[in-house]
């Protein structure tokens, strides 16, 4: 097959270490910033054309990279960009290109009154990951707000897009996550005029704003809770704060079948106490869903839990998170993720899963 050339021309040895969150990763055989849509596929296209392995790189803040590097082209996306245009009466349509900030993002969403994304204010990351994650936090998914989607089929060399319906929205995945088959190029998110938030359907921040379960508030004043919210749990990010050099949550909160979920809460009860209410949420007609954070703390891993070394850790803030205190290696990081993982199936019975994406590497 002939190669085609890459434009931008690829760089060499880049160290995926600066473009994570967790500041982990060695470094890639060929990178290339991506600063337009068409940047994006022609890259794409060069790698496909010469058979070379790809990773395609966002904010970096879901995702793991091995101590050995990627030993192929990584394509980041670089490409900004957005647009607002009325849906219908009481609804606009928000275009976004992928490599826009996530947060920067909402922060303008709610800076021009706009509702539906300021619950998921503080994530790290940028816009192109978020419908293949489907993110969600504080009772709001983009799910919920999503429209469609543009994106570069490398099996067919064309651009597409999907609606939501076509993507196979659930807890934290879609038909885009495992696959590097569709590159997302931009999103289009409908949202409410009326300066009013999604309706708060989250208890902790209901709590926080002093309202009622349901009820809408001010876009600012959801936002600003929000964050609140997330950096009392070491969840925004802060160059200088080592306890916020993470993935985020790394383990995802494990869904059990109904049919079993008797049997697992009965072995938890065996450990904590019959008296001890264990938090079980619905999560669809046929399955219930249980928290990692409890699970991780009740099975002996308090905040702030030391890895290997003290070089990781548990955020003293937060238990779902594996954080970089200076000096680790990504081996380091997985060594605690296992240990984590192994101690919580011990107590209960409950397999946790990794949550980013690990590109060569494994727990």
């Amino acid at each position: 097959m002939t190669s085609l050339p890459l434009r931008p021309e690829p760089r060499t040895g880049v160290p995926l270490s600066g473009y994570t969150t967790l500041r982990l990763g060695g470094p890639a055989a060929a990178f290339v910033a991506a600063a337009t849509a068409d940047d994006v596929v022609d890259a794409v296209r060069a790698v496909d054309a010469a058979g070379g392995p790809l990773l395609v790189l966002g904010g970096g803040s879901n995702l793991v990279v091995g101590d050995l590097g990627f030993a192929g082209t990584v394509v980041r996306l670089e490409h900004r960009g957005s647009k607002i245009d009325t849906a219908e009466p009481g609804r606009v349509r928000l275009t976004v290109e992928a490599g826009e900030d996530w947060d920067t993002v909402v922060a303008g969403t709610v800076e021009a009154g706009l509702g539906g994304l300021e619950c998921l204010s503080g994530i790290p990351g940028l816009v192109g990951a978020t419908p293949v994650q489907n993110v969600g936090a504080y009772g709001v998914e983009v799910a919920q707000v999503l429209e469609s989607v543009d994106v570069y089929d490398r099996d067919s060399g064309e651009i597409r897009t999907y609606g939501v319906d076509d993507l196979g929205l659930g807890y934290r995945t879609s038909v885009l996550k495992g696959s590097d088959r569709a590159i997302v190029l931009r999103v289009r998110f409908l949202l409410t005029d009326d300066g009013q938030s999604a309706p708060i359907r989250y208890t902790e921040l209901a709590r926080a704003l002093g309202v009622r379960q349901d009820q809408r508030v001010p876009v600012a004043a959801a936002r600003a809770a929000v964050l609140e919210l997330r950096r009392g749990k070491g969840m925004v990010l802060d160059a200088a704060d080592h306890d916020t050099w993470s993935a985020g949550s790394f383990f995802t909160n494990p869904i059990v079948p109904s049919a079993d979920i008797d049997s697992v809460l009965a072995r938890i009860a065996e450990r904590v106490g019959p008296d001890v209410t264990v938090p079980c949420y619905p999560a669809g007609p046929d399955a219930a869903k249980l928290s990692a954070a409890w699970l991780i703390e009740r099975a002996g891993f308090a905040r702030g839990y030391p890895g290997p070394g003290n070089r990781v850790g548990l955020s003293s803030k937060h238990t779902l998170a594996l954080t970089n205190r200076g000096g680790a290696t990504t081996a380091d990081l997985l060594a605690l993720a296992a240990e984590v993982r192994t101690g919580v199936l011990d107590a209960f019975g409950v397999e946790l899963h990794a949550e980013p994406v690990l590109v060569n590497c494994s727990i």
